[in-house]
């Protein structure tokens, strides 16, 4: 058997000099090291091939592509699009939201996940892709920002490098998307902070992990770290906020302003990202997919290790294989 996640080539779709490519498909790069604007694909379950390999070789170049006017999309087509992406996770690991696969995050006081993060990384699998279509939005704010990890890792000087090759962090679910908001002890509109820590989770996780599919390096950090192995609380905090600090260089990010029908979907493995809390109490609502990911292994090939807590019925890593 082997791996579905296999290193692709990323020069075999030919592009033109603007960006169109032969499928018909315009990627239209964003920014200097992270983002691009995807333009004639109408998002479903039933593009051809070679649209989702031009899709996904532009995602693992740019991290986080957007789509406009998508306003077809519901929550079946959105799925059906994500499976072509690869085998889905349920909603989240701990919160009940009343769908199988879809996690609505919503906020009416200002609330957001306002914290740099990688999505659910107190687990092993850490999921490989996400995919957020908007589907309310306040008349102002709102925004997200994205920051690429493979290119803050790639840009440290090598002293730096021979401190975090062999550094692990623990990650727990204690902070999932309930960081405490100065006007409200909750962190989403529909479920509690009791929600979110309904089963608690922590794994141990390479700080610099080899991605699976390009063979870049990159950071797993972000808002979910508890400490680092091996250190104290004041040594774990300043090597956090140094690090964490050059992953979120503005030079490394994206700021994406939304609107009505858009999609925007991410390399889980390679970025962290923020949404931004300044809409003050109007209503926020986007769905998110997710696509399965593998453990991840450090540099020296060792696997991440489970602490505590049993993903299996969030993700299944044998779907994985083929």
């Amino acid at each position: 058997m082997t791996s579905t996640l296999e290193r692709p080539d990323l020069t075999t779709t030919p592009t033109t000099p603007t960006g169109a490519t032969t499928t018909g498909v315009e990627v239209q790069q964003l920014g200097g090291r992270i983002g691009a604007r995807i333009d004639g694909v109408r998002l479903s379950g039933d593009l051809d091939d070679a649209t989702v390999a031009t899709v996904r070789a532009a995602l693992l170049r740019h991290k986080v592509v957007f789509f406009r006017d998508q306003h077809h999309l519901d929550d079946q087509t959105h799925e059906a699009f994500a499976k072509r992406m690869g085998p889905l996770t349920t909603a989240h690991p701990t919160v009940n939201t009343g769908s199988g696969r879809v996690f609505k995050v919503t906020a009416d006081k200002g609330m957001a996940a306002n914290a740099w993060h990688t999505d659910v990384t107190f687990v092993d699998r850490v999921p490989a892709i996400s995919v957020l279509r908007a589907v309310a939005l306040p008349p102002f704010g709102g925004n997200t920002v994205w920051a690429n990890a493979a290119a803050a890792y790639d840009a440290l000087p090598a002293s730096l490098k021979a401190l975090v090759d062999d550094l692990w962090a623990v990650h727990t679910n204690s902070y999932d998307y309930a960081q405490r908001d100065e006007e409200s002890d909750e962190p989403d509109a529909n479920y509690t902070r009791a929600d979110f820590a309904a089963q608690v989770f922590e794994t141990e996780h390479p700080v610099v992990r080899v991605h699976p599919e390009t063979g870049e390096r990159s950071f797993v950090l972000g808002h979910f770290v508890k400490n680092f192995t091996g250190l104290n609380a004041a040594e774990s905090t300043a090597i956090f906020q140094l690090l964490q600090n050059r992953i979120t260089k503005l030079e490394n990010t994206i700021r994406w302003t939304w609107q009505a029908g858009d999609v925007a979907m991410w390399d889980n493995r390679a970025t962290q990202h923020y949404a931004v809390a300044d809409f003050g109490t109007d209503y926020r609502e986007m769905r998110r997919i997710t696509v399965a990911g593998d453990v991840p292994v450090s540099i020296d090939g060792r696997p991440s290790r489970v602490l505590r807590g049993d993903a299996t019925a969030y993700s299944r890593i044998d779907e994985l294989i083929s």
